[in-house]
Parts: structure tokens; C-alpha cells; sequence
């Protein structure tokens, strides 16, 4: 249908439709958001739901400023030869700061000024997607001036019949991948969830990302591969996970990211009363305020086995005084799978800061035996503990060569009834010990001690940390470093007198029986 035939039966003027199209194409309203949202909707106008309105508030409009900025700037990359970058930003907020009406706004703006660009939408789940997120869109496309452009299903906005022939005559644009779609995601099969590209622009948006399994955000990546000034990725969510591919967004992978937290306390607008009696009734420092209203990641999940904020705590502590007294040991993780790493640690009493984790990557047993090796004649540690699920042959070729080693059995039985295994029983030994410890600053041992949450097993509900499969499955790395310092957990030695250590310093180390150590001094 040409657009003179579609202005016949819509009673719009055919001089109107073309004046709105060519303004919301003209390049200062096609590369600002800002000045194409202000276009586009009845702010202030009477009689419509935006009467008392007259545009976006703070947050938004720097967020849309930015974008902006971004896309200048990578024109300017394209005129000297260099390649244009993706713009990722992820949104950290309290409940109902007006994240939803962001996405709406980006989306119409994505697929009215980008045109045959490609925009997909996913969500934590299929009623959030497409009740709250595309409901949002839809409220915001019956009041574009330019909404006539568009049709709109449950989860998918399409250009009209008539605006797409327009599009491939005067620009050439084949409207295939012109489109913005919601596309549910399957953990089991995240590949089903790739293959989105665009040559045009790609528009990628999480909503409530805190939801969405970190093997989605993998295969994400991939959307981006077309060199086009018009790529963004955008994550919002309230923060309910401390853990998960949207927390590493503002911690272990913070450096790729433009990143915000917003309280919604300070967003105009909203009534401040209702943020303030959420915390009057759970604490300052709870979590429900953190979440609900600060937009700030939880101190610790309701299954977390061990708190962000102690492990925090320990890495900034330092000791008044050293348990030069305690026995010196060494943990040892061996690597079961190609992307994981072995990890070697070492503690003395409360300080596991003084010497540097060593870390391993596809070694194999030989290379780990020798540099546990070096390590026994360099420091001569008082025990040396190594997972004998992964590490049988370390241990075997360092017996070979005359060194005294513990096997630990990570699966054995605890001597401590509440805990399900003998791993679970050294990381709640660490957690005990984590309040009064020193350890090194390391991001990665952060998100290992973190990130592992816990189950009751059994008639006895036993508690049981989660495994490292398992924690695979939720998008987490494998926990090498935290395995390696609670390795460290695995038994309770006397130290050996130095003078009888620098005589034999293949010696096995002596474990005082029945002792009970106070590794607090």
C-alpha cells in the first residue's frame, strides 16, 4: 500500500506523514534519542497522558545523552579508519524508576531512525516479556506521532507493508531483519538464542537481567559482529543476585561496561515515603532496602554459603600481629577440565595474603608435581594438601620423589555430622575463619568464595555446597581459587621446629592428634 493510499484511509494528510518521516530521519533527531523522544510524543500537550509531563527525567535523559555522544563519536572512528565500538550499558536500579520506559523509548527510537536495523528483546521471563516489557512499548507506540509506521503483534513490532516498500525503493533497505522481537531463551540450549546480526545496527536488550542464565549472555556476543556504527547492548534489572553474568557486569567484568546504580529515592517524580518505610520496616543495611530501593546487589542470596561483605572485609583487613606459631600449609586445586585452572594457595594461621595464589593454566601433572616441588624445598611447608579426585597423578609422582603429601577426598564423609561432605566441611571451616582472616585483594577469589550456594541433602539435611557443575549450569566459573584456600581447611597441623625442618625438608609433616588448634591465637 503507497503511503498517499494509506493517508486516505487513515485521514492523515499525506504531507504530514512525509514531513514526520523525513524529520525523524533528518541525522539531529536520527542520532540523538533525546531529541527524537522529545519529538515524537504529546509532552505537555492537554487531553493526553502526558498533559502534566514534559519529558524524560534525569536519569534518562543523561542515559540517552550519552548514546548520543556514543554514536557521534563513532562516526568520527569511521572517518579516520578505525572500527566503530558496541555501546553496553547495564542499569543497577530500586523497583520502578522507570527502566521499562527506557526500553520502550530505546526500541522506537532503534526502529524509527535505524531503519532495517534488527532489535531483540529478552527477558527473566516469557510474562515479563510480554505483559510488562512489550505492554510498555505498545503504551508508548500508540503515542509516537510516527507510530503509524508500525504494526504491532504480542512480542513483535514490524514496519508496516506500505513504510517498507518506501524503504526499499528510496533507501534500498530490505526489511527481512527490520524488526524489534521478544525471543525467549532456553539455559539447555542457549545457541537457539544466537544468530541475530544486523549490517544496519543491532539493538540487544535484557530486561530484569538479573534473571537471565550467564550461557545466554555468551552466546550474546555474537550479535555484534557486523561493523556498523549503530551496535548497543543494554541490561536492566533490579539486583537480586550477587552472583550471575548481570552482578560480573558491575565487578569481575566492569571494565566493559557503562555502568549505573540508581536509588529510587533520588528519581523525580516518585513518592520518596513509600522507599523510606521500606527501610524503616527491614533496616538500613538489610538487603530487601538494598534491592528494593538503593538498587545495590545483596550482601549475600538467600542460598549463598558465603558473604560478599566478609569476604570484603577480609581483603581490606590488616593484621595487628602475624600467628608466626601456626603451621605453614599449601592447598592444592588440580584442574578436571580444559577451561579450568590448577590454583596453589598457602596459609599460615590467619594470614593467606603473603604469598601470591599460583596459578596453572593446561599444565599438566608433571609441571604441577615440579612446581609443588619447588615450592616444599623453598618454604617447607608444614603439610601439603591435594585433591586426590583430580590430582591422583601430582600425588603419585611426588611420593615417587620422596615428598610427603595429604590426599583429600572431596567426596569422603565429614567428621562434622551437619555437613553432607568432606568439601563442604573444609569451606565452612574457611567460612568460620574468613571474620578474623587476611587474604589478597584478588577479584577472581572474590567470585569464587561468592559464588557457590548450598542445598540440605538427605533425611538429615545435611548441608551440601553446591558443585562445580552445577555452578557451571548457573553461568559461574569454577571455584579453583576458593577450592585451593579451603584445601588449606583440610587438617590441623603443629608446626615443626625450623632447626628439625632444615634437616629434612622432604619431611612429612607431623599431625599433633586430638589437637585443637586455635588458629586465633
Amino acid at each position: 500500500m503507497a503511503a498517499k493510499s494509506y493517508a486516505r484511509e487513515t485521514e492523515i494528510a499525506p504531507a504530514d506523514i512525509e514531513r514526520i518521516i523525513s524529520t525523524v530521519l533528518h541525522p539531529q533527531i536520527k542520532d540523538d534519542p533525546l531529541a527524537f523522544i522529545s519529538y515524537v510524543f504529546p509532552w505537555g500537550k492537554k487531553n493526553t497522558p502526558l498533559a502534566n509531563r514534559t519529558g524524560p527525567n534525569t536519569w534518562q535523559r543523561e542515559e540517552l545523552i550519552k548514546i548520543r555522544d556514543h554514536i557521534a563519536e563513532n562516526k568520527r572512528r569511521i572517518a579516520r579508519g578505525e572500527n566503530p565500538l558496541v555501546y553496553k550499558l547495564a542499569v543497577s536500579s530500586g523497583r520502578v524508576i522507570g527502566k521499562s520506559t527506557f526500553v520502550a523509548w530505546i526500541t522506537l527510537w532503534f526502529m524509527s531512525c535505524v531503519p532495517g536495523g534488527s532489535t531483540v528483546i529478552t527477558a527473566n521471563t516469557d510474562a515479563q516479556l510480554t505483559s510488562k516489557t512489550f505492554g510498555e512499548i505498545g503504551k508508548w507506540l500508540t503515542l509516537a506521532l510516527n507510530g503509524f509506521c508500525f504494526d504491532r503483534t504480542q512480542k513483535k513490532i514490524t514496519a508496516k507493508e506500505w513504510y517498507a516498500a518506501q524503504l526499499r525503493k528510496i533507501l534500498t533497505i530490505d526489511s527481512a531483519k527490520y524488526y524489534a522481537e521478544g525471543i525467549l531463551w532456553s539455559e539447555d540450549n542457549p545457541d537457539a538464542f544466537a544468530g541475530e546480526h544486523s549490517s544496519i545496527g543491532m539493538l540487544l536488550i535484557f530486561d530484569e537481567a538479573s534473571g537471565i542464565p550467564k550461557p545466554i549472555w555468551d552466546v550474546s556476543d555474537g550479535f555484534f559482529t557486523d561493523l556498523t556504527a549503530y551496535r548497543f547492548w543494554f541490561a536492566f534489572s533490579n539486583p537480586r543476585k550477587n552472583s550471575g553474568a548481570f552482578f560480573e557486569c558491575f565487578h569481575k567484568h566492569r571494565n566493559f561496561w557503562n555502568l549505573r546504580q540508581i536509588d529510587a529515592r533520588e528519581v523525580e517524580g516518585l513518592d520518596v515515603n513509600t522507599y523510606n518505610e521500606i527501610i524503616e520496616k527491614n533496616g538500613e543495611d538489610s538487603d530487601v532496602a538494598r534491592i528494593e530501593v538503593k538498587g545495590q546487589f545483596p550482601s549475600q542470596g538467600d542460598l549463598q554459603f558465603i558473604s560478599r561483605s566478609i569476604v570484603l572485609d577480609a581483603q581490606e583487613r590488616e593484621l595487628d600481629r602475624y600467628d608466626d606459631h601456626a603451621a605453614l600449609v599449601i592447598g592444592c586445586d588440580p584442574a578436571r577440565y580444559g577451561l579450568d585452572s590448577t590454583v596453589i594457595r598457602m596459609r599460615r594461621g590467619r594470614d593467606a595474603r603473603s604469598w601470591p595464589a599460583i596459578e596453572m593454566k593446561g599444565a599438566d601433572n608433571m609441571a604441577v608435581a615440579n612446581k609443588l616441588a619447588e615450592m616444599i624445598d623453598q618454604f617447607e611447608p608444614d603439610g601439603v594438601f591435594i585433591d586426590a579426585g583430580a590430582g591422583a597423578g601430582i600425588i603419585d609422582r611426588l611420593k615417587e620423589r620422596g615428598y610427603s603429601v595429604y590426599e583429600v577426598g572431596f567426596g569422603t564423609e565429614s567428621k562434622d555430622p551437619q555437613w553432607a561432605d568432606h568439601r563442604t566441611e573444609m569451606w565452612g571451616k574457611m567460612r568460620e575463619w574468613l571474620p578474623g582472616a587476611m587474604i589478597d585483594s584478588s577479584s577472581a577469589l572474590l567470585d569464587d568464595l561468592t559464588g557457590p550456594e548450598y542445598e540440605f541433602v538427605g533425611r538429615e539435611e545435611k548441608i551440601k555446597l553446591e558443585s562445580k557443575e552445577k555452578m557451571k549450569k548457573r553461568g559461574l566459573s569454577s571455584p579453583d581459587q576458593a577450592d585451593a584456600l579451603a584445601l588449606t581447611f583440610h587438617l590441623t597441623l603443629a608446626r615443626y621446629d625450623n632447626k628439625l625442618s632444615k634437616k629434612n625438608p622432604k619431611r612429612r609433616s607431623k599431625m599433633a592428634d586430638g589437637l585443637n588448634y586455635k588458629i586465633f591465637g
